[in-house]
């Protein structure tokens, strides 16, 4: 506009650039990158540690736990995503995934929605890390539907998820899953593991029960 008040007639793709050519920039109200990053993360929330490491649950089917690990094998990388009950250690609903997106937890939480064994989850806290799958607006909105209670470690400290990571540690150490030639073959070892660590694992912790055995055995003392 100020060139065509001198008589200049220039398009101004040219103009554009010309600037460019001479690291020309205009400094008045550029674009700050940072606000469209702190835009798209205002979505994301993060929640109160109200689990505050009482691991000591009296009660199965009131406190949750989840988290997804890694797994690398001859076939590729696969990542496992789980909700355990940190009553009783019984692994309620897992997914398998070649891919760590939303529909891993996504279908974790639509897994444990169709066991059967839970009655009810309402006001039933599900504990996760600060990962950006449990911030996800998705995620939030499932377990608020669901009338649950969500709950985040602190930053940087791995042992307010303990009963999880103990799970996954135990696991990466009794399944030989790196031998694993196909997504199939390591799935079909996980799916055992996990029946077998709920039905026939026996814990010195839960009185030397398996956690289904601990479970029943919790559920009757009621």
């Amino acid at each position: 506009m100020e060139l065509k008040d001198k008589n200049i007639i220039m398009n101004h793709k040219k103009i554009i650039r010309i600037m460019k050519k001479y690291g020309l920039v205009c400094k008045i109200r550029r674009r700050n990158p940072y606000k469209a990053i702190m835009k798209k993360t205002q979505e994301h929330r993060t929640f109160e540690n109200k689990l505050d490491r009482e691991f000591n649950q009296p009660s199965p089917y009131k406190f949750f736990s989840t988290d997804i690990s890694y797994f690398f094998y001859k076939g590729g990388l696969a990542y496992l995503s789980v909700i355990k009950d940190i009553a009783s250690r019984e692994i309620v609903a897992w997914e398998l995934s070649r891919h760590i997106d939303m529909c891993l937890v996504l279908n974790t939480v639509e897994y444990m929605k169709e066991n059967t064994d839970i009655g009810s989850f309402e006001n039933v806290l599900i504990h996760s890390d600060q990962g950006f799958h449990y911030t996800n607006p998705a995620y939030i909105k499932i377990i608020k539907d669901l009338g649950m209670i969500q709950s985040m470690s602190r930053k940087g400290n791995c042992i307010d998820n303990a009963p999880i990571e103990s799970f996954f540690g135990h696991m990466k150490d009794d399944v030989d899953y790196k031998e694993c030639r196909s997504f199939e073959e390591l799935r079909d070892l996980i799916s055992k593991y996990i029946y077998n660590y709920n039905n026939t694992r026996h814990q010195c912790k839960l009185k030397k029960m398996t956690p289904v055995q601990y479970r029943n055995h919790l559920l009757a003392k009621k």
